[in-house]
């Protein structure tokens, strides 16, 4: 398993991967979650997509955004055939040690309130709920906030 930058080369890769992860939520939604309709271009020029790779190939990746005072997760996808094997775990450690190296305190997600076994994995990583509020971009559609204190050291 490796962690690396996305590239301009990887974008057709991203948002396949991101489609195929959130397909399910797509179905329960009936419309495709945020990140699926993300123009992911400028994210990889500006450095906020990783990709992990097992064997080579792209299994799942994070977008993460540098603030002055938090590093925020806006989204994490892993790919149906690789999901069940640790590889989200394995990101949200690896944006954990980003936030470590930029020095920040915290690190924040959203995510849908629909999005149950989500919101479980988060609080199981050491997340909690900061609030939820409406979707202003999907009408019905609520956002639950998540964070957690920065790891002080690195992660084993």
């Amino acid at each position: 398993m490796k962690i690396r930058r996305a590239l301009a080369g990887d974008l057709d890769a991203v948002a396949q991967l991101t489609d195929a992860a959130y397909a399910p939520y797509t179905a329960l939604f009936g419309a495709p979650p945020i990140p699926v309709t993300e123009d992911y271009a400028p994210r990889i020029g500006r450095g906020e997509v990783w990709l992990l790779e097992s064997s080579s190939e792209p299994a799942g990746l994070i977008v993460i955004e540098r603030h002055p005072d938090h590093t925020m997760i806006f989204s994490v996808a892993v790919g149906p055939a690789f999901q069940g094997k640790g590889f989200g775990i394995a990101l949200l450690r690896w944006a954990d040690e980003q936030t470590r190296l930029w020095h920040l305190p915290e690190v924040r997600l959203y995510t849908n309130a629909k999005m149950e076994r989500n919101i479980a994995l988060y609080k199981a990583c050491g997340f909690h709920e900061t609030g939820r509020r409406p979707n202003p971009y999907r009408p019905g559609w609520t956002i639950v906030d998540m964070a957690k204190a920065a790891q002080t050291t690195a992660i084993a």
